[in-house]
């Protein structure tokens, strides 16, 4: 730093400042150290700079599922948003869901100078594990009994649009390709078109149960295309959706004509589905600049009963759905 100031023509507490991101220094004398830092190699230690101020300006990310649709596009929003507020990301996948698994994450993050921890808990495994509270914490896609802020897509609102959109075209009722039982997503999408159904008084179908893959839509995709009772499904993603599309296409069910499908999450390639799928659009980008923000105020300021955050999802309506040939 004094080579810099010598080199600069300025004080060391002004290229402190610059260094620091400080404002309080004029454009042109600015320039002119950030100019003698290029010259010098110099570069500022986040390090020191983290000790002197208790913060790390990075922030953790524990994930139970990467290989998921939703999980991969969070985790992206996540990363965004955090660049944005100047935190970088330290990434912590878990391979094991128990207690020993989530606080060696933590331990290791906290080794790793962190100041605060996202989880993204895409199944029921935190339901019996108690998360260390040495760190601010952010929970993602998980139940709302945790004693911090949880933020999550309104999947019950998604899930209710989609069935009512089949039901308002003159469908009878609504069959449902739901997502594994261990995740906390499918579980809300699958009671919220339960419910819808019994407020409308219509018969429940037997759920099927798929593993967000596109191959495991086709292989119940077949199931239901052999029964001529289904003229609607409500896909609990948009890759299971895709290879329904298949297996009704497959065994001559055209959609929508003789059955209408409805997705979850609106990923890019769904407009490009053929037909053009009907889906719920997820704003990942909101749920993750919420997340990042949820956290950062957790720092700041903790909130011991926070209220979960229910970001709005939003029905796209396609081409794949029609009201039922009998209408």
């Amino acid at each position: 730093m004094a080579d810099v100031a010598q080199l600069a023509g300025v004080s060391g507490q002004t290229v402190s400042r610059v260094a620091n991101g400080r404002q309080n220094v004029d454009e042109v004398t600015r320039a002119r150290v950030q100019d003698a830092m290029r010259q010098l190699g110099y570069r500022p230690n986040g390090a020191a700079r983290a000790l002197r101020s208790g913060q790390f300006r990075s922030i953790g990310v524990i994930v139970f599922e990467l290989s998921t649709f939703g999980t991969t596009r969070t985790l992206d929003a996540i990363a965004t948003a955090a660049t944005a507020r100047g935190y970088s990301v330290n990434l912590r996948p878990v391979l094991e869901a128990s207690q020993s698994a989530v606080t060696e994450a933590f331990n290791r993050l906290s080794e790793q100078a962190v100041d605060g921890v996202v989880v993204l808990n895409e199944a029921h495994v935190l339901d019996d594990v108690q998360l260390p509270t040495s760190l601010p914490v952010v929970v993602l896609d998980a139940s709302s009994h945790y004693g911090y802020p949880v933020v999550d897509a309104d999947q019950t609102q998604g899930a209710r649009l989609a069935t009512e959109h089949l039901l308002e075209l003159g469908h009878e009722t609504v069959w449902h390709l739901a997502g594994p039982r261990t995740s906390y997503s499918a579980d809300r999408r699958r009671r919220s078109w339960e419910q819808t159904l019994i407020e409308r008084g219509c018969d429940v179908p037997p759920v099927l149960v798929g593993d967000w893959s596109p191959t495991s839509g086709y292989e119940v995709g077949r199931e239901l295309a052999a029964n001529d009772k289904v003229t609607a499904v409500f896909v609990a993603n948009d890759q299971m959706a895709l290879g329904l599309l298949r297996a009704l296409h497959e065994c001559g069910r055209t959609v929508p004509d003789d059955v209408s499908v409805v997705g979850f999450d609106d990923m890019e390639e769904a407009a490009c589905f053929w037909p053009p799928l009907t889906t719920v659009r997820q704003t990942f980008a909101e749920i993750g600049h919420r997340s990042v923000n949820a956290l950062l105020a957790d720092l700041d300021d903790p909130d011991p009963h926070p209220a979960p955050i229910a970001i709005p999802t939003e029905l796209v309506i396609r081409h794949s759905t029609a009201p039922p040939r009998s209408t």
